[in-house]
Order: structure tokens, then C-alpha cells, then sequence
């Protein structure tokens, strides 16, 4: 198996929920998790990071209510 270089991420179960089920809309070859720990941590590939939150932010976006007027 090869080395890859990873990130720690703390997140609460929910937001960690959130990575999961987008890490598994990818490709397989196209994971960013490396390994689900605990309730509140994820090892992700750290290449993928910046990239990894900009999709989160997204994601948490949609799930935002907001009153429109």
C-alpha cells in the first residue's frame, strides 16, 4: 500500500455525516477520506482539502433556511 499524505478533521456527527455521503458520490479512484475514525474525526487525503471545504460549504449552504421577503 502506498503512503499518502493526510489532514485530521474535527468536525461534529452531523457535519461528518455531510463528508461521508460526499466522499461516496465520487468516483472510487476519487475519495478524499482516508479513514473515518470516530463519531468526530476523519482522516482526509490533504490534497483534496481546500477543495474538500469549498464542497462543504456548499453542501451547508443548501441546508441554511433563510427568510426571503
Amino acid at each position: 500500500m502506498k503512503a499518502v499524505k493526510g489532514v485530521l478533521i474535527t468536525c461534529d456527527a452531523a457535519v461528518k455525516q455531510i463528508l461521508l455521503q460526499m466522499n461516496e458520490r465520487r468516483r472510487e479512484d476519487n475519495y478524499f477520506v482516508i479513514e473515518d475514525l470516530d463519531q468526530t474525526h476523519l482522516l482526509i487525503k490533504a490534497d483534496e482539502e481546500e477543495g474538500m471545504r469549498q464542497e462543504l460549504e456548499v453542501e451547508l449552504e443548501k441546508n441554511t433556511y433563510s427568510m426571503e421577503p
